[in-house]
Parts: C-alpha cells; sequence; structure tokens
C-alpha cells in the first residue's frame, strides 16, 4: 500500500528544518522523501506544524504508570517509593498488566512514541512460580504494543538477588529464574517466539549489580552477542548502590560491568549518574549508550547525570520516562539541558537538534532497531506531527520551529502519529478511543 504524506515542516538529516516536504510511504518503509514541494499533492495527507521521526522512549516499566500521584502525598526516599512499586507488581497476572500496558503504550503512542524499550522483569506468579507459559508476562507486553500500534524491545531483564548478597524475598520472587542459566534458557524461549517479527525486538537486561551477582553476568552478556541485540543495565543510580559495589567487588558497577563484558555498542547504561571519571572513560570509551530519565531522576531525587561529558567521551545520549511520572519525551529532552543549566550555572550545554537525535535515532539504535528515527528513504516510516501554533508553540518560526518542539512542545502538542505505516493517532486522538478512560480502569482493576 501506497502513501503519501505533505508535511508542512519536517525535520531531515542532517538536523534541519525544511518547508514542504513530501513523504511517500510503502509498506512500513519510507519511499520517498521530496523536499520544496510547495503545495500538497491532491492525495497527500497535510501534516501541519513541524513532523518529526517516531520518537524512542527506551526505558520503561509499563506498570510503574500505576504509581503516578500516589507517591506524592509523602516524603519518603527511593527505597520507600520501591516498596509501593513492590505492592503493584504483586497485583498484576497476565490479563491485568496486558490491560494495563495496552492503555500506557497507547499514552505513549499519544506522545508521539513509536518505540518503546520494556525493561521487563516482572515474570512469573505471585509466589514465584512460572505461568504454564513461562513467558505469559512477556507475552502480554508484546500484545499490548501491538494493540496501542507501536514496536517494543522486550527487554527481558535478569533479576536473582534483593540486594548485594540478599536473596530475593516476596514479591522479589516474581522476578527470578534461580540463575542466568534458567534465565537465558527462558529468554531463548520468548526470542524463538518471536523470530522474523519486524515489530518486536527480543533483547537482554541485568537489572543491576545488585540484583545480578558478578559471575552470573557473563552469561546475560553472551546472550547478547550471539544474537547481536541490545542488553541493558541499570547502573549508578543511588550512591549507595556504588558504595555496596566497592565494598563486595573492590570495583564501581561500571568498573565491575567492564570487567563482565558487559558495555559496548550494544549496550545502554540507564541512569548512570553517579559516576567516577573511570567510570565515565570506561562507557564513553566502550561506546555503551546511555539513558538518560530525568523526570523520573528527579522524582525520586536522584540526581543529575553527567550527561554532556558522557556524549563527549564517546556515549550515545538516549531518553527514557522510566517510572512514568509524565510520559513527555519533549521534557525529557529538554531536562537534559535544563538540569545541567541548574548544577553547572550556565546555559547551552545541547543543541535542540542533539536532542531531537536522542529522541528519535540513537533511542532507536540502542533498542536494536537503527533503522529507525530518521526521515531517510529506506528508514522505518514512522511520522509525528507537532503542532506550533498551541499555546505553548505559537510563534514559531520555521527557524525557531525545532527550538519551540525540544523547549516548549507538549504531548498536548502531537497531533498526528504513523508509526510503521499506519496511521495510529489523528487530530490528536489514539485508535483505541478514550485513552484516559483505558488507564483509569485499568488502575482501578488492580487497586
Amino acid at each position: 500500500m501506497r502513501l503519501s504524506f505533505w508535511c508542512e515542516l519536517a525535520w531531515l538529516p542532517p538536523g534541519e528544518v525544511v518547508q514542504g516536504v513530501l513523504v511517500t510511504v510503502e509498506g512500513d518503509r519510507f519511499a520517498e522523501i521530496v523536499p520544496a514541494v510547495p503545495e500538497p499533492p491532491r492525495d497527500a495527507v497535510r501534516l501541519a506544524g513541524l513532523t518529526l521521526p517516531g520518537l524512542a522512549n527506551a526505558h520503561s516499566h509499563a506498570f510503574h504508570r500505576a504509581l503516578r500521584g500516589v507517591t506524592q502525598a509523602e516524603k519518603g526516599s527511593f527505597w520507600t517509593w520501591r516498596e509501593r512499586m513492590y505492592a503493584v507488581a504483586a497485583a498484576l497476572d497476565p490479563d491485568s498488566y496486558l490491560t494495563l500496558a495496552r492503555a500506557v503504550y497507547a499514552e505513549m503512542a499519544l506522545a508521539g512514541i513509536t518505540c518503546v524499550g520494556e525493561f521487563h522483569y516482572l515474570h512469573h506468579g505471585p509466589d514465584g512460580v512460572p505461568y504454564g507459559d513461562q513467558n505469559a508476562m512477556g507475552h502480554a507486553l508484546v500484545e499490548a504494543a501491538r494493540a496501542a500500534g507501536i514496536r517494543i524491545s522486550l527487554l527481558d531483564t535478569c533479576y536473582l538477588t534483593g540486594g548485594l548478597g540478599i536473596p530475593l524475598d516476596g514479591v522479589q520472587t516474581r522476578f527470578g529464574d534461580g540463575d542466568a542459566e534458567r534465565w537465558a534458557g527462558r529468554a531463548e524461549a520468548l526470542r524463538d517466539a518471536y523470530a522474523g517479527a519486524g515489530d518486536v525486538a527480543v533483547g537482554a537486561a541485568v537489572h543491576s549489580v545488585r540484583a545480578v551477582p558478578a559471575e552470573q553476568i557473563p552469561t546475560v552478556a553472551d546472550f547478547s552477542h550471539r544474537h547481536a541485540t541490545p542488553l541493558h543495565v541499570h547502573v549508578s543510580e543511588q550512591q549507595a548502590e556504588n558504595a555496596a559495589c566497592v565494598e563486595m567487588y573492590a570495583a564501581t558497577p561500571v568498573q565491575l560491568l567492564t570487567e563482565r563484558g558487559a558495555l559496548g555498542p550494544r549496550s545502554t547504561a540507564v541512569h548512570a549518574t553517579h559516576l567516577s571519571d573511570v567510570d565515565l572513560a570506561l562507557l564513553g570509551q566502550s561506546g555503551t549508550h546511555v539513558c538518560m530519565c530525568p523526570t523520573t531522576e528527579r522524582d525520586l531525587a536522584d540526581g543529575v547525570g553527567p550527561a554532556r561529558p558522557l556524549f563527549e567521551a564517546g556515549s550515545p545520549i538516549t531518553l527514557g520516562s522510566d517510572s512514568h511520572a509524565v510520559i513527555d519525551l519533549f521534557e525529557e529532552a529538554r531536562a537534559v539541558e535544563l538540569d545541567e543549566r541548574l548544577v553547572s550555572g550556565r546555559r547551552g550545554h545541547w543543541t535542540a537538534a542533539e536532542l531531537l537525535d536522542a529522541a528519535t535515532a540513537a533511542g532507536h539504535a540502542s533498542l536494536g532497531f537503527p533503522d529507525a528515527g530518521v526521515l531517510l528513504p529506506g528508514a522505518r516510516a514512522d511520522l509525528v506531527s507537532v503542532r506550533l501554533d498551541s499555546v505553548r508553540t505559537a510563534g514559531a518560526t520555521p527557524a525557531t520551529a525545532a527550538e519551540a518542539v525540544v523547549f516548549a512542545a507538549s504531548p498536548a502538542d502531537v497531533h498526528s502519529v504513523v508509526a510503521g505505516g499506519r496511521r495510529i493517532v489523528t487530530d490528536g486522538r489514539h485508535g483505541l478511543g478514550d485513552v484516559g478512560g483505558l488507564l483509569a480502569a485499568a488502575i482501578r482493576e488492580i487497586s
């Protein structure tokens, strides 16, 4: 099927806003990108405002969406927040997780996200006993993403201990497979189930050095190396994590992951907030992506990571909404710049083009879709159109459109989304209908 879209403005490589761009789609790929077409052809769908490649949410825990607002009524800490999160995890089964995740992914689509990296560790039944299909929860997430119309990189997570040297306890038993070999066997079955599926990538994740003993990490890394698939890991999110790791292993988390073969161009270090100079150099020299999740990092009072130094050292930067305190990749992007302004006392660390690249091409590449996130012939046909006439963006010109979107737009300004050649959002409305209602019903079900 051949479709045409005429973009009033489009963000084209190498990071320029171009007027009057005609985009032709065949199947799930771009066939042609033609700039300087002054008027839309009769058969083309007109896309007003600025059209971007699809956004990639490189770090998601879908079930955390049920916590939005709940944890703001108390002071607490990361660790008390975690107890609330465990309560939600205890309430889910494959059916209720499908219902919740479908609504969460539809919310992402409304925000312009066409691909999600789901950091998935909620594997088994509430008592830790596997379901009849040991990947039932993973299948629910894939079904949810497909229903919402977005691609998924299902980052199947190895989670073996409740802390350094501490066995899993309580709801944590749902997360564990016993050891990395048994995790790998289950992950292989999951990967086989989606072999050849163009909309699903099955990757791997080490939850953290707290949750996977050092001797088990190479098995997870080997899965990634053998299948050339993404490998993600929470890294140095908390200073307490660093201190415990140094005490047990005489190495920081980054050093330990380096020694165990878990870093490299297919790897992504999530957060990387509290790093030494050596850590920063190791991440950069290995080409490891770093996923910044500023809205979650500030919500949990984790701190501000050294995004610009990491980027300059050689680590591509990506973005994630993580706990879904909000789902807004424009906010994640501008927060990378604005938070660094607060820490440094100066402006101008990142250009709008660099932040858009983090939200698009770099994010897709880190999730195993290097052929997405860019408006070029042959790339995956994802288009996200953002209004430039709302109360937030009014006054933008072609010369300032990218800056207006990055530093002022919100998901409310996204009016059209095409994912894989299929239009899933039209006039700001998702094909599933009332997504707010779907979210409310799903959260009530598990509350």
